[in-house]
């Protein structure tokens, strides 16, 4: 398998993914950050998008049908120097964040709208929350998951920051009201805010400090997880809203380059997911990763492994961006898939003399296994073996369709007897017996096939 640096970006790589439809929301793209899924009383699914830029503010596509997506409603913005960048759905609440871009500050509106969508052809604004201001360009990011407090990262009339690119800070509003949302708490990084010490600038990538993703969930709704871009991960006790206190944060920044985009947690595991962003073109701020942290002891989170990345000599400059950005955030609603620990495929070999060995792999039964992760699993090993130094990639002994996808010579085997007594000649002539009925057997295409079969019959029989 070879992939070439050189591959212009519209030759476009995948593996085992499917393309099911498309909809191309009426000649209005650009969607931002902002997604998210409603359902309906008569039991409709309606996704709602955010744009990144005007005229639009947000569109709603039924996609019950996911073969068949089809746009329900549309809505403008107030002007064209704004973006919808982030939404959320919490019931029948949708609350669009509004960010000002392309013009100068201060200006309106700037902040978070709530809206009704129980109806969701005829969404109904309910209120407006403003956060404009001589040094805020609004609410870039939101996150609500219990329908009574929205936490967004955004500036505010009253905040001045020390440098222009540390404009937001993290706030939590109550809206239990929704007609009239009024502020709870807010918490920004020490030396952010105008008359304190100074913060260290990145010397090589000034993003500034300010939070992206401020998520709180409920196996704790009393932290807040922050990513805080080149303040690194911050999590906070916010038990007392009004007053949120720092439990800890880490920052590997620099040496690093900075922009911590998000930190989710993985509460069963004692694991915090924290993703960077990448903001330039051409692999310019590379790496940028998704590192996993322990966070047994929360007020000690230490970095323990990073994930995989394809390899940045052929992709960096092919085009756009390369590079980490958000995560899945099981977001915790019975509409989004949500796990902890559910491993999809696995792979065990031995290594020696230049030379990787497959002793075993399983693959996680069910609707994962339509997904094919056994087949990207190997593609994750295959690049590992090569950045190694491997030159033999061998992956054991049977025939398997996979298999021939990523290995294309077949070593001979040979079945050798040597028996040493009469009794010995005996069952060496049945071994070999046995051998050719097998390798006949597996020559026949039809008889292997039902072979199969009846392993898999067996399988499931005996999980039943």
């Amino acid at each position: 398998m070879a992939m070439n640096p050189g591959t212009p970006a519209s030759q476009t790589l995948s593996l085992n993914m499917k393309l099911i439809s498309n909809n191309d929301l009426g000649g209005f793209g650009g969607i931002g950050e902002g997604m998210g899924m409603s359902k309906t009383a008569d039991g409709r699914r309606i996704m709602w998008l955010g744009h990144e830029g005007p005229p639009k503010n947000f569109t709603g596509v039924d996609v019950t049908d996911p073969a068949n997506p089809k746009v329900i409603v549309q809505t403008d913005l107030p002007h064209n120097k704004m973006r919808s960048n982030s939404l959320e759905v919490c019931g029948d609440y949708l609350i669009v964040a509004h960010q000002i871009r392309g013009t100068t500050i201060p200006c309106t509106p700037a902040g978070f709208d709530i809206w009704d969508i129980s109806k969701p052809e005829t969404p109904r604004k309910i209120s407006h929350y403003d956060t404009s201001g001589a040094h805020s360009w609004g609410v870039h990011c939101v996150w609500c998951v219990d329908g009574e407090y929205v936490h967004i990262s955004s500036g505010a009339a009253d905040f001045e920051p020390n440098n222009e690119n540390d404009h937001q800070f993290y706030q939590i509003i109550d809206i239990r009201n929704p007609s009239k949302p009024v502020e709870a708490g807010r918490w920004w990084y020490p030396g952010q805010k105008k008359g304190e010490t100074p913060l260290p600038r990145n010397p090589n990538f000034d993003n500034g400090y300010r939070p992206h993703n401020t998520m709180c969930y409920p196996q704790r709704p009393d932290r807040a997880y922050l990513g805080y871009i080149d303040g690194g991960v911050v999590v906070l006790d916010i038990s007392d809203k009004a007053h949120p206190k720092e439990v800890s944060r880490f920052n590997y920044s620099p040496p690093f380059n900075g922009f911590t985009h998000t930190a989710m947690p993985l509460f069963s595991r004692d694991l915090l997911m924290v993703s960077d962003e990448c903001v330039y073109d051409d692999g310019k701020d590379w790496p940028k990763l998704t590192w996993v942290f322990d966070m047994r002891n929360e007020k000690n989170l230490v970095p323990i492994s990073t994930l995989p990345l394809p390899p940045v000599e052929v992709f960096a400059k092919r085009g756009g961006r390369y590079g980490s950005h958000n995560l899945h955030e099981n977001y915790p609603s019975p509409l989004s898939w949500r796990s902890d620990d559910i491993v999809v495929a696995t792979m065990g070999g031995i290594t020696g003399g230049g030379r990787f060995c497959a002793m075993f792999n399983s693959i996680q039964a069910g609707r994962y296994a339509v997904e094919s992760p056994g087949e990207q699993l190997l593609v994750n090993v295959v690049r590992q073996c090569c950045e190694r130094g491997f030159d033999t990639f061998d992956l054991g002994i049977g025939e398997a369709h996979y298999k021939g996808l990523f290995c294309g010579d077949a070593e001979p085997l040979f079945d050798s007897y040597w028996p040493l007594s009469a009794s010995g000649r005996r069952v060496a002539f049945v071994f070999r017996l046995a051998a050719a009925a097998k390798r006949a057997v597996k020559a026949h295409r039809t008889l292997w096939s039902l072979v199969r079969m009846a392993r898999r019959l067996r399988a499931w029989w005996s999980a039943v």
